[in-house]
């Protein structure tokens, strides 16, 4: 897949994994989002396949996580809104619905900053996720899946959440969205705080949950690490998606590794670039 290079072009042309078939994943199309007057998010697109690993990265400020609020439902906590384009899973539009009903409909996120329960146990914690389910029985398989994934979890399954180091903590934020049964899981910062080692495990945790089928979109500020499992990624800047392509194009491009590794004339001249207006080409 070619990446989108916009220092040097006034369009961007979406790729063929911008444009798909009705019912097709979960699918950001063109969304614009505003707090009063000011616009944060400019026709954004971006598209998570069923089963598929996708990563969005950006510096602090670029949207990224205004971007997650606009498919949690979570917008209007912050007095922001969607003033153009549409969220869509599998067909259905997001707009308008409830965090909770978007729970129902198959997205759960692990939050940056994991908000635990830290008085609670981790089971108590885990449980939680299944806020939006009644089967019992499924409930308590899927725990055990959990534990599966995460023997460490599985061992402190009795201690209170705030007792777990940062790295088990992690593990219980993602496995409690994970009990919600998701079909699409958003992870929110994911390496914030922690051991490189102990992210690695958690992006190859990640890799196990899109190859069971669920549909995984990691935000990230760590581009190399992002870049190294997920497939597939787009760089948001000044709240316009300026590069997506395959993660190897992505972390071959000079401009990505400009951005994230130094800077130089290659980071100024892009960055100017992304806050020129842009038009789709259809």
């Amino acid at each position: 897949m070619a990446v989108h290079d916009m220092s040097d072009d006034t369009t961007m042309q979406p790729s063929p994994t911008s444009v798909t078939a009705p019912g097709d994943g979960l699918i950001v199309k063109g969304v614009e989002v505003a707090y009063g007057h000011v616009v944060a998010l400019r026709g954004v697109s971006v598209h998570v396949p069923p089963g598929g690993f996708v990563s969005v990265l950006g510096a602090n400020g670029a949207g990224k996580t205004t971007l997650v609020r606009s498919i949690t439902g979570l917008l209007g906590l912050h007095r922001g809104r969607i003033a153009g384009g549409a969220v869509e899973l599998d067909g259905r539009e997001l707009s308008g619905l409830s965090s909770r009903e978007i729970v129902k409909s198959g997205i759960a996120q692990v939050p940056e900053g994991r908000k635990l329960f830290p008085r609670l146990t981790v089971e108590e914690n885990l449980l939680c996720g299944a806020a939006t389910r009644s089967d019992r029985h499924e409930i308590n398989d899927n725990m055990e899946r959990v534990f599966e994934l995460f023997p460490r979890v599985a061992e402190r399954r009795r201690q209170t959440a705030g007792q777990l180091s940062g790295g088990e903590q992690q593990m219980v934020a993602v496995g409690r969205a994970l009990m919600a049964q998701p079909r699409y899981l958003i992870c929110d910062e994911l390496s914030l705080g922690l051991a490189p080692l102990i992210v690695s495990q958690l992006f190859e945790l990640l890799i196990q949950v899109s190859e069971d089928g669920v549909g995984v979109l990691v935000i990230e500020q760590n581009a190399n690490l992002a870049l190294q499992h997920t497939r597939y990624g787009y760089v948001i800047e000044v709240g316009r998606v300026v590069l997506e392509g395959s993660c190897d194009d992505l972390r071959n491009n000079p401009l990505v590794q400009d951005l994230y590794l130094g800077a130089g004339e290659a980071t100024a001249d892009f960055v100017a670039a992304a806050e020129r207006p842009r038009r789709w080409r259809r």
